[in-house]
C-alpha cells in the first residue's frame, strides 16, 4: 500500500502543481527501522526526479499520529499509505487515520490499488447535509473529468422500530415511500446544482444499512474512488455507535477519500490557489 500512495500522491501533485511532502509514521508498538529517514529522503529524490515535482521528505520520525499534526494542518490533503492496523489495540483505540480525521480535520485519501492514471469513475455517499455538495466538488478536484455518481442510502433503521411498535405493514409502506420521495426530490436539487457537469453526474438511491449499501454501489460501479463525509464524533462515539465512513475505510476494495464535515482549509499561506477550495497533498506513510 505504501509504494501504491507514494505514485498516487506523487501524480495529483504533478496534475494541480503541489508540493509534496513525505512523513514516517511507525506502526504502532513498532521500533521504526534505522535507516527510515534516510530511505524517506531515497523516495523523496526519485519521486522527484521521476515526476518532475517539489518533494519534501520529513527529518522526524513520528511515532503517533498525534506528532503529524502540526504538519498535516498544513496540507490541503492527506495521502494516507499504512495498512490497517490488527488486534484489540485497533479495536478499541481506531485506525491511526481515523486520529489524523478527527483532530486534524483534514481530508484523507486512503490508497489501496496501484494507480492506471487519473481516477475515473467516482461514488460520493451523500446524506443532504451541507457538506455533501462539498463532498462532489473536492473529487472533481482530483479529477475533473471523472464521472460521479451521487449515492444515497435510505436506513432502514427507523423501519425496525415501527415494527417493534406493532405499526401495519401497510403504514411501514406509506413510510418507506415518503422517504424515497424526499430522498429523490433531494438528489434532484443535488444533482442539477452541478450545471456545468450535469452529462457526467448520475444519481442512485439504495435501500438499508448506509455503509453497507456504499461498499455494494462501489462493486457495481466498479468505481476506482469512494467519496464519503464524517461526521465530526470522539473514538469512544465511533466504538458504540458506529461510523459510516470508518466501516467504509475498513471494507472497501478501493481507494476512499474522507472528507470531515468540519474539516479546515489548509493554513499554508498560498493554499488557496493550489486547487479549487484549496487542496495540495501532504503524504503519511507507514
Amino acid at each position: 500500500m505504501g509504494d501504491h500512495a507514494l505514485s498516487r500522491a506523487a501524480h495529483l501533485c504533478a496534475s494541480h502543481n503541489a508540493t509534496l511532502d513525505l512523513a514516517y509514521l511507525a506502526q504502532p508498538g513498532e521500533t521504526p527501522p534505522a535507516d527510515a529517514v534516510c530511505r524517506l529522503a531515497h523516495h523523496a529524490l526519485q519521486l522527484g526526479q521521476r515526476h518532475d515535482i517539489r518533494v519534501r521528505p520529513r527529518s522526524r520520525i513520528a511515532l503517533d499520529p498525534a506528532d503529524l499534526l502540526s504538519e498535516v494542518g498544513c496540507a490541503d490533503l492527506v495521502v494516507w499509505g499504512m495498512a490497517p492496523v490488527r488486534g484489540i489495540r485497533s479495536l478499541f483505540l481506531g485506525q491511526p487515520v481515523a486520529g489524523i480525521l478527527r483532530k486534524g480535520r483534514r481530508p484523507v485519501l486512503v490508497v489501496r490499488a496501484a494507480p492506471s492514471g487519473p481516477y475515473r469513475s467516482l461514488v460520493v455517499a451523500v446524506d443532504f447535509s451541507k457538506a455533501s455538495g462539498r463532498l462532489v466538488e473536492l473529487g472533481f478536484a482530483l479529477n475533473g473529468d471523472a464521472r460521479v455518481e451521487l449515492f444515497h442510502a435510505i436506513s432502514t433503521a427507523n423501519e425496525g422500530k415501527l415494527r417493534y411498535a406493532e405499526v401495519s405493514e401497510m403504514a411501514i409502506k406509506t413510510y418507506r415511500a415518503q422517504c424515497r420521495r424526499h430522498a429523490e426530490d433531494r438528489m434532484f436539487s443535488l444533482k442539477y446544482s452541478f450545471d456545468a457537469r450535469r452529462n457526467r453526474v448520475l444519481s442512485t438511491i439504495g435501500h438499508g444499512s448506509p455503509a453497507r449499501q456504499v461498499l455494494v454501489q462501489q462493486q457495481r460501479s466498479a468505481a476506482d474512488l469512494v467519496v464519503v463525509g464524517k461526521h465530526p464524533s470522539s473514538a469512544a462515539i465511533d466504538f458504540f455507535f458506529g461510523s459510516v465512513a470508518e466501516s467504509v475505510l475498513r471494507d472497501c476494495a478501493s481507494d476512499v477519500l474522507v472528507v470531515p464535515h468540519d474539516h479546515r482549509s489548509a493554513s499554508g499561506a498560498h493554499a488557496a490557489k493550489r486547487l479549487p477550495g484549496g487542496m495540495a497533498v501532504g503524504r503519511l506513510r507507514g
